[in-house]
């Protein structure tokens, strides 16, 4: 097997290269890491700016579609730049990689063009970070076998529940929460997903001290926290397969190609952005704003 570039990766890599020895910031330090060791103010501060100046040239989410930001390139280009920054002791411990990794591909999956034009450039540009809302106390290695519920109320949902080992939940502003919506239902058919903001009432996060001294993880308890049936992730019971889509989007993310270059995108921004999977497209056809999209 030859892993040598080929002609367009060399002059792919040789850009790069180039834009990072005019832009890279000595400032940003890879090795003060997401989990708390060292995620100081000006840690962050570092960290926001990079990511802004990477979003600003189309590096920070190459495979993502131009249309949202990115480069509209391939995992492989995402390779090479992963790597050449790599050199310069960069970008392996950004506090916006769960957000982009897995939860803005999750919305890109299933929300409306008003959701999406609201929240992928802020997320993009380092301005707002996010945290994934999956594992509890109870459940172990079973997802499905969550307790957290949400109850109907009018056009909100009631959350009450925890959930822990929430990794950067202390600095996200947002989250995309997997909750049981029908008791009686099967495990896996009676989940919905939501994202909400981590400053809503009723949320409380606590801080996880690890003998080593670090506290990025987190417990996050729900208290009577009410979120618009808006800002549902997929249809009613539907959460298990939206969380799929976020832990397919997980291993990709793992693996250095990133959430969201599985998606090929029809952009129609008169009307609506419908992406495409190999499989079934998501059709929208709901109200302006809102998340939930039949699949």
């Amino acid at each position: 097997m030859d892993f040598e570039d080929t002609k367009e990766e060399a002059e792919f890599r040789a850009s790069v290269r180039r834009w990072l020895e005019a832009n890279a910031s000595k400032e940003v330090d890879d090795a003060a890491d997401v989990l708390g060791e060292r995620g100081g103010r000006d840690w962050m501060k570092a960290q926001r700016d990079w990511q802004a100046k990477k979003a600003e040239a189309g590096y920070a989410r190459i495979t993502w579609p131009k249309e949202l930001g990115g480069l509209g390139g391939n995992a492989i280009q995402q390779v090479i730049f992963n790597q050449e920054e790599s050199k310069l002791g960069l970008g392996g411990n950004s506090p916006f990689a769960i957000g982009l990794g897995m939860c803005i591909p999750t919305l890109m999956a299933y929300c409306a063009k008003e959701v999406l034009s609201r929240y992928v450039k802020p997320a993009l540009y380092g301005e707002e970070i996010w945290c994934q809302l999956f594992s509890e106390p109870a459940g172990g290695s079973d997802v499905a076998g969550l307790r957290t519920r949400a109850e109907r109320q009018g056009d909100d949902w009631i959350v009450n529940g925890q959930k822990i080992w929430t990794t950067g939940a202390q600095f996200s502003d947002y989250g995309l929460l997997l909750t049981r919506t029908d008791a009686n239902a099967p495990k896996h058919k009676g989940l919905t997903m939501f994202y909400l903001s981590m400053k809503s009432p009723g949320v409380d996060v606590r801080p996880i001290k690890q003998a080593s001294g670090a506290s990025g993880f987190n417990e996050v308890f729900f208290t009577d926290v009410r979120i618009p049936d808006a800002q549902r992730v997929g249809e009613v019971g539907q959460g298990w397969q939206v969380a799929l889509t976020t832990l397919m989007h997980e291993r990709l993310a793992v693996g250095g190609g990133q959430g969201g270059s599985c998606w090929r995108w029809r952009v129609s921004w008169n009307s609506r952005t419908v992406p495409q999977s190999g499989t079934r497209a998501c059709a929208s056809g709901l109200p302006t704003g809102t998340c939930a999209r039949p699949v």
